[in-house]
């Protein structure tokens, strides 16, 4: 199990350089979290919902991922509340009080226990990935995610902690130090992360570590640049802000307070040709190529935030100008004429007119639709992939001026393409297509031919990433602890 002294630590991250690693080594893992909290989701094969952070972890084992790898998941939709999807449907709406006051925490931790069995009798070994801090004292006696997973598991238990972020000896120490004896008793390891420089001067640095706790230091891990693996945190979009190069072609991705699923995009920044960055700036809209409106957990609240920021008028004026502007899943029905809310699956807003450059208008449902697909594109030859998760169902205004851009396996129509520079769809993953990204660029004049093997580049970010932290662990050590 791997658990942190804080989030954004690396612990998804890793976790999926372990994976690959063990499968390297003939093993058949596989990864489990017993709760994630974020925008960032996946639809399982037999169409449940996971954290996207899972499904990543489970393809670096070379598996389909399944409901049992995260059994509880939390996908903010305010501040202050959440909907609380458990075993990979949706049970609800929650504030935080209400999720870890008055949620009955054991009858969730027997449905993380079952769930964890499930894999057990299955796999091995399981690489178990914890949530934040371990040492947040206020939140142990609601833990169904960190220690108490440790302790009802006997994992091999190791401690990360960042020391980009400074101050690695204290939150090492102190975290340890805050655990009760039999929690403590189970870390087994520390693991520095993104160390810069030459590693051998934190040589003190880990006698010292290992001298105040008594845990060796198993893994000092090199901070690096040229591997790409999935982010997990929204936070990591605080590194993506940026503005328009001249040399390049500029593809804007509007920065929504409830943003999802921002990995849609993560492919069209490997395109050399292309500057993608994130932004609430009227200027760089105006600017851009290309603007794309992602995937939203509260359509209608981030539709009001667009207007009240002015950037709902900056939108629809780069589409008046001749710019590109594309829509995913929030993002689309933000695009069409109006949103209609009547079983308040958002809140109170029960009708809120949309952006107008679509003609379609989407009614808000009950029932979440959270399934794989695969799809033709404007009526193309090429088969894509990607995978649905929403809630709301998107039909024509007038179909005179438009048609569905895209039709399932299941002759199933999605989305609304009223020409080449202006579309919306349900379909997350898109951009991972590379004739679709070939597609848009060319909308904005760049004629390219992209070769480009998105699942053989996935293949070789996970191999590289396991060849580092391999090469910087001690791997006898790390299978020693799994022979208890």
């Amino acid at each position: 199990m791997f658990v942190g002294t804080g989030s954004d630590v690396g612990k998804s991250v890793i976790n999926a350089a372990f994976c690959r690693i063990f499968l390297q080594d003939g093993l058949k893992p596989a990864p489990f979290k017993a709760q994630n909290m974020s925008l960032n989701s996946y639809a399982t094969p037999d169409g449940l919902e996971i954290g996207r952070a899972q499904a990543v972890q489970a393809e670096a084992c070379g598996i389909d991922c399944k409901v049992e790898m995260n059994p509880v998941l939390l996908k903010p939709t305010s501040d202050q509340s959440a909907q609380v999807i458990l075993n990979g449907k949706p049970v609800g709406n929650q504030t935080a009080s209400e999720y870890f006051l008055d949620t009955d925490r054991n009858v969730l931790f027997e449905e993380v226990i079952k769930s964890f069995k499930k894999l057990d009798n299955q796999y091995n070994p399981i690489v178990i990935e914890g949530a934040g801090s371990i040492s947040e004292v206020n939140l142990w006696e609601k833990d169904i995610v960190n220690m108490r997973v440790a302790l009802a598991t006997n994992a091999a238990t190791f401690l990360i902690a960042d020391i980009d972020k400074g101050g690695v000896f204290g939150s090492i120490y102190g975290t340890l130090k805050l655990l009760p004896v039999k929690e403590r008793q189970l870390i087994k390891g520390i693991i520095i992360n993104k160390f810069r420089g030459d590693i051998k001067l934190f040589d003190d640095g880990r006698k010292i570590l290992e001298e105040l706790t008594g845990i060796p230091v198993v893994s000092v891990i090199p901070y690096y640049r040229d591997i790409f693996i999935e982010d997990e945190d929204s936070v990591v979009l605080d590194k993506k802000h940026g503005k328009s190069l001249s040399n390049k072609t500029n593809i804007v991705v509007v920065l929504l307070k409830h943003m999802s699923n921002f990995t849609d995009f993560n492919v069209l920044e490997r395109v050399p040709e292309v500057h993608l960055f994130y932004t609430h700036e009227i200027d760089d809209i105006l600017n851009a190529d290309i603007v794309i409106i992602p995937g939203s957990k509260n359509t209608i609240h981030d539709l009001l935030y667009l207007r009240k920021t002015g950037l709902a008028k900056a939108i629809i004026t780069a589409h008046e100008n001749g710019k590109s502007v594309y829509g995913i899943c929030g993002g689309f029905q933000m695009m069409g004429t109006e949103i209609n809310d009547p079983h308040h699956v958002e809140g109170s807003i029960e009708t809120i007119p949309g952006l107008g450059i679509l003609p379609v208008k989407t009614i808000l449902t009950k029932e979440k639709i959270t399934e794989q697909c695969s799809f033709t594109f404007k009526k193309m030859k090429a088969i894509g992939k990607g995978y649905e998760i929403h809630m709301g169902k998107t039909v024509f205004n007038n179909r005179l001026n438009a048609n569905s851009l895209c039709e399932t396996s299941k002759g199933v129509d999605d989305g609304c393409f009223l020409n080449n520079k202006t579309w919306g769809t349900y379909i997350h993953g898109i951009f991972d297509n590379i004739f679709i990204i070939q597609e848009i660029v060319k909308s904005a004049g760049l004629n390219i031919v992209l070769d480009f093997d998105v699942y053989k580049f996935k293949e070789e970010q996970y191999n590289k990433l396991a060849d580092l932290i391999r090469n910087s662990t001690d791997m006898d050590y790390i299978y020693k602890t799994l022979k208890r």
